[in-house]
């Protein structure tokens, strides 16, 4: 029973996760607009997702794994972006 609730937890982390970070890889893939984006922030978040997916993998823990993979392909998404946007405004 008490892995199961565990289990119940894990997998409601993992969908808020994955939530939170889709709907703004998608507007920024869609737009590219980056302007609100604050470049440590991003940095960070995705960092913390490579590591959980490290921590995840070690512990042979598939939906802390698999949540921080789509995290962290979401961040180097917006972080790529982001990059681009800030690279050419400042050549232009």
């Amino acid at each position: 029973m008490e892995n199961t609730i565990i289990d119940i937890v894990g997998y409601a982390a993992a969908i808020c996760m994955v939530s939170g970070y889709l709907p703004q890889a998608i507007y920024t893939i869609r737009t590219r607009d980056t302007e609100g984006i604050a470049m440590p922030t991003f940095l960070l978040m995705g960092l913390g997702s490579l590591f959980f997916l490290i921590q995840g993998i070690l512990l042979s823990n598939w939906p802390l794994s698999i949540t921080n993979l789509l995290t962290l392909i979401c961040a180097v998404i917006i972080f790529s972006i982001k990059i681009h946007n800030d690279y050419f405004k400042k050549r232009h």
